[in-house]
């Protein structure tokens, strides 16, 4: 898949970082919330035409490549 953009003089590649993050960073993304965030992020994605490049939840955070 080639998805680079270009102009007459530049071309790019567009790629987010997102990092999401609960209210005080409480240690709270494990077990069943964990597998229920990431499908909802997935179907998010999708609904929106979004590819996810790479992604990885942590205990206090997720990370998000798009």
């Amino acid at each position: 898949m080639d998805d680079i953009n270009s102009l007459t003089h530049s071309k790019w590649r567009c790629k987010y970082h997102i990092v999401f993050a609960p209210k005080y960073r409480r240690q709270e993304i494990y077990g069943q919330i964990k597998v229920d965030i990431g499908q909802i992020l997935r179907k998010l994605c999708e609904q929106k035409g979004v590819e996810i490049i790479e992604a990885q939840a942590c205990r206090d955070h997720i990370h998000m490549m798009v």
